[in-house]
């Protein structure tokens, strides 16, 4: 079974060996609408835990999406570049950010899990 965990930015982490997959949740790209733009970080970039490492441009706004780790980026999602409605379509699937080399895998302990981030959701009304 894979284990989801969740930031307060609504960003999503999927475990994969040493390595996490990083997008944003279905509520964050609810709240954006139609995204029209992302940016990715190359790979071989450092990111840091509550840091930039990737941007989205929606019809409403522009927003950070913050890295919920640190590590190296060892892939992006190039599909989402240059087709962005993925994100909409399948924000935990085929809408996939980064993939990034975990620095302490232990951090990831700090992250909401899916029961925790389900009820934040509700408490944002």
């Amino acid at each position: 079974m894979t284990t989801l965990r969740f930031t307060k930015d609504h960003e999503w982490v999927r475990q994969d060996g040493e390595t996490v997959v990083i997008g944003i949740t279905d509520y964050a790209q609810q709240q954006l609408g139609d995204i029209v733009y992302v940016e990715l970080p190359a790979a071989g970039t450092r990111v840091e835990a509550g840091k930039e490492a990737a941007v989205v441009e929606s019809a409403k706004a522009a927003s950070e999406v913050y890295a919920p780790v640190s590590g190296e980026v060892v892939a992006v999602n190039e599909a989402i570049a240059d087709d962005p409605a993925k994100v909409n379509a399948d924000p935990l699937g085929e809408g996939w950010f980064l993939t990034i080399k975990l620095d302490d895998p232990k951090a990831l302990d700090a992250l909401m899990d899916e029961a925790a981030y389900a009820a934040f959701v509700a408490e944002q009304g």
